[in-house]
């Protein structure tokens, strides 16, 4: 199943299963500042996904490269966006960008090649446009997800298990969303963007959604929460982060949970960690 947990919580071991942790930090830095490093020792994370890290390589190498090996897609805007994967074993191959050039320096999208138990895995860390409605913002929002829709079956092409995770910026169903009435018109829920993701989990392109499969028909459990008002203390929050994965890895997810704050003031980012563990 899925749940929430609190992240002072004590965590439950993963065994001999691979742990991969996704949450967009909402500015390393700060990340770090405010937390960060206390929940990641604590974790015991095969591989780290970030999105929304808004530092250069440098900053990035200096948090991280100690202990992890790193592959980082800066973003060529300053302060914006950029996705990193982090992880204890060194991959096979890495790739920066989505195949794009429309969007080949925006830092929304890194791949890289694992072999975990003589399985071959890919992982992309993806960052998707929040969007604003009638602006340039959408239709690049819309563009980018026109590139997955042709993505996310080429990574399958050849039978390797296949894991997208990141902020995807879009709530699928009306029980990823609290207030899911008063944002139908929004950017994150709107009509449109939610039939792409019908397609990426339809029997057209196939993938499955983890944290949806493992927690059912329930409510949430959300991954971010509006700074604005009561919204993290009320539970007014949005799904908008995932696993998306292969069948045949989808099969391997064994327990998902939500890391979520024990409280407002000690969140380190306004999103909340997504944790899957894998037995291969």
């Amino acid at each position: 199943m899925t749940e929430t947990i609190a992240a002072t919580a004590s965590y439950e071991p993963k065994g001999d299963a691979t742990r991969i942790a996704s949450v967009n930090v909402n500015g390393l830095r700060a990340a770090f500042r405010n937390g960060m490093p206390t929940w990641l020792q604590a974790r015991d994370v095969d591989i780290l996904c970030l999105q929304e890290v808004r530092a250069p390589d440098k900053i990035v190498n200096d948090f991280l490269a100690q202990d992890w090996h790193v592959v980082h897609a800066e973003a060529e805007a300053k302060g914006r966006a950029g996705v990193l994967i982090a992880s204890r074993e060194k991959p096979d191959a890495t790739r920066i960008g989505i195949g794009s050039e429309r969007f080949a320096t925006t830092g929304r999208w890194v791949e890289a090649d694992f072999t975990i138990k003589g399985i071959p895995l890919t992982v992309a860390s993806v960052y998707v446009h929040s969007g604003e409605v009638g602006t340039p913002k959408q239709e690049d929002k819309f563009g980018f997800l026109d590139e997955m829709v042709l993505k996310l079956p080429a990574m399958r092409a050849d039978g390797r298990d296949v894991l997208l995770v990141g902020d995807m910026n879009v709530g699928h169903t009306e029980r990823d969303i609290k207030n899911w009435k008063g944002n139908v018109k929004r950017a994150g829920f709107l009509p449109e963007e939610r039939a792409y993701f019908d397609r990426f989990f339809g029997e057209e392109i196939g993938y499955r959604d983890v944290a949806r499969d493992l927690a059912g028909d329930v409510e949430g459990p959300y991954t971010w929460w509006s700074q604005r008002g009561q919204a993290f203390d009320n539970n007014t929050g949005w799904r908008i982060d995932y696993h998306m994965a292969s069948p045949t890895l989808a099969a391997r997810a064994v327990r998902s949970v939500v890391d979520r704050a024990a409280s407002y003031d000690t969140r380190w980012s306004d999103h909340a960690p997504l944790v899957v563990d894998y037995q291969f």
